[in-house]
């Protein structure tokens, strides 16, 4: 006869054909996530029928191995103190490098190792850059926790970055485009125009909604410095109009299908769509500020100003800007330098001059 069924243990098959399983007492139902007749599962069980908070999942992964050091890793103020944007882009390389070599010791991770995790993504500079990072924030927290006495990533050199001009910088032209085919009233035209209009970073961007403004004022902590800068931002009354015809989310002005928020992921992808759609496929959202720092540049706005604006610090990317828009005022006034007034101008004669044969002695 088979066993009865201990009290309160119920299960479900999903759609997709998964057996669950759930403690039900009245109306409180508790899902057992372990796997069935495991000491886990029995844990979770018990905790459940008495009412306790289901015991901490015992972790799968072998003490020492590189998966566990991560594991570790990720319970650290090291990490947490990462913006959320950061560790969802390191997140994507630790899950790589679980997959290829989690089960390894992680003691026997050499320089020649990330050497080689560098140059297989050389194929792309920023994923080569960005897996190094990752690395290098793990094993930094690694030695300073005395689980390795030598960082592998020390003395690994960044990938040269390419030569270019980077992110391709929209034309006035490009805006107008885009406008024909996204007229206001449409959320198309709200992304752009807060992005032109405001200067902020996607991540930033898919974030400012009516609850950052005040009076008009737009106050924002910007993701890139982990909170660290804040920007103060007059809402234009050109993106008032756009804002006031919407559509807008709730929470974020920019809002995808049914007034949804974007991560800046998302977002990215779906701007991407819509300059397709507009027949400007080479343009993205970062090319957006880069149009905003021309025009602010070219409009006579200083560094101090600049920085205001786009949240940087420092004077370095400010100063790009002033300087391309420096060389393009000094040009259209030195142009006429170039020619020399105090030249003689001789006006050709206008009848035909008659050519003069000396015959030889």
């Amino acid at each position: 006869m088979p066993h009865p069924r201990p009290p309160h243990l119920r299960h479900e098959t999903t759609r997709h054909r998964k057996r669950v399983w759930y403690v039900r007492i009245h109306d409180r139902r508790v899902r057992l996530r372990a796997d069935y007749g495991t000491d886990e599962f029995w844990s979770q069980y018990h905790a459940a029928v008495n009412g306790e908070p289901a015991p901490l999942p015992t972790s799968k992964t072998k003490t020492g191995s590189l998966a566990w050091l991560i594991e570790r890793y990720r319970e650290t103020s090291a990490w947490m103190d990462l913006s959320s944007a950061t560790r969802r882009n390191r997140e994507n390389h630790f899950k790589q490098v679980i997959n290829a070599a989690g089960y390894q010791p992680y003691q026997a991770v050499t320089q020649a190792a990330i050497i080689t995790g560098k140059d297989r993504r050389a194929h792309t500079p920023a994923q080569a850059r960005n897996f190094l990072d990752a690395m290098r924030g793990l094993f930094k927290w690694a030695k300073a926790a005395q689980h390795v006495s030598v960082d592998p990533t020390a003395g690994v050199e960044n990938p040269k970055r390419k030569k270019g001009a980077g992110f391709p910088v929209w034309t006035e032209a490009d805006v107008e485009t885009y406008y024909k085919r996204w007229p206001i009233g449409t959320k198309e035209r709200v992304w752009l125009d807060v992005l032109l209009f405001t200067g902020l970073r996607r991540g930033d961007a898919v974030v400012i909604g009516r609850q950052h403004v005040r009076d008009g004022v737009a106050t924002l902590r910007t993701e890139k410095s982990q909170g660290q800068i804040t920007v103060t931002l007059p809402i234009l009354p050109v993106l008032q109009r756009t804002l006031d015809a919407g559509p807008i989310g709730e929470l974020a002005f920019i809002c995808g299908a049914r007034g949804k928020p974007f991560t800046k992921e998302s977002f990215g992808t779906a701007f991407k769509e819509a300059c397709v759609a507009a027949g400007i496929p080479n343009k993205s959202a970062h090319g957006c500020r880069k149009i905003g720092a021309t025009r602010a540049a070219e409009n006579g706005a200083t560094v101090a100003e600049l920085n205001a604006i786009f949240g940087w610090s420092g004077t370095a990317m400010a100063s790009l800007y002033t300087q391309a828009a420096d060389r393009k005022r000094l040009a259209r006034q030195a142009i006429n330098k170039l020619q020399n007034e105090s030249t003689t101008n001789v006006a050709a004669p206008n009848q035909k001059v008659r050519r003069v044969t000396r015959k030889a002695d």
